[in-house]
């Protein structure tokens, strides 16, 4: 897994291994950020269920202003800070060793909205639903604010309409889904 474009291109990146983490890939990275390049310079990035960091890292490296990555597992947590230091971009970056639900709390007390909320959690656990309820009632969402889920092709979004979240796109890829949501 490597950094597809911007300041830190090329950089290969660590990643751990284990079940609890499955790295999106350098293909799906490339087509996803093609999606968004135009709006992510100077953006604000929220990187919830980091992982190795390869979201956030690449929205920071394509000219994102900020990125906050938030991860509970805490040898994922080290693997973002060495892949952060090897990429040259900790200045720019804030990593919380949290619950997902915490943390939206306690970046809610700061109460600036992000440009992008990435969440890519364990897929098929419904993690999706309880984080947009938990996002909907902060200040972290504005009107500007996209909002992109990687999901199995197998979630339901049906309760978006009801939770005051609209559709933008859906992008569907052989085994999951990258769904663009806003307010």
């Amino acid at each position: 897994m490597r950094v597809i474009a911007g300041k830190a291109r090329h950089i290969q990146l660590k990643t751990i291994e284990t079940f609890d983490t499955r790295p999106t890939t350098d293909r799906i990275k490339e087509t996803l950020f093609n999606m968004i390049h135009n709006d992510l310079y100077d953006a604000r990035f929220l990187d919830l269920y980091s992982g190795s960091g390869a979201i956030g890292i690449e929205a920071l490296s394509r000219g994102a202003k900020s990125a906050v990555f938030v991860e509970n597992n805490g040898a994922a947590v080290r693997c973002i800070m060495e892949n952060l230091q090897k990429t040259k971009l900790l200045q720019d970056a804030t990593v919380l060793n949290s619950d997902v639900i915490a943390a939206i709390k306690s970046l809610d007390s700061k109460g600036e909205p992000f440009d992008y909320i990435f969440m890519d959690p364990p897929y098929n656990n419904e993690h999706e639903k309880r984080v947009l309820e938990a996002l909907k009632s902060t200040k972290l969402v504005d009107e500007y604010t996209t909002i992109i889920v990687e999901a199995s092709l197998e979630t339901k979004f049906d309760y978006l309409e009801q939770l005051g979240y609209k559709l933008i796109k859906r992008k569907e890829y052989k085994t999951n889904v990258h769904m663009f949501i806003s307010i």
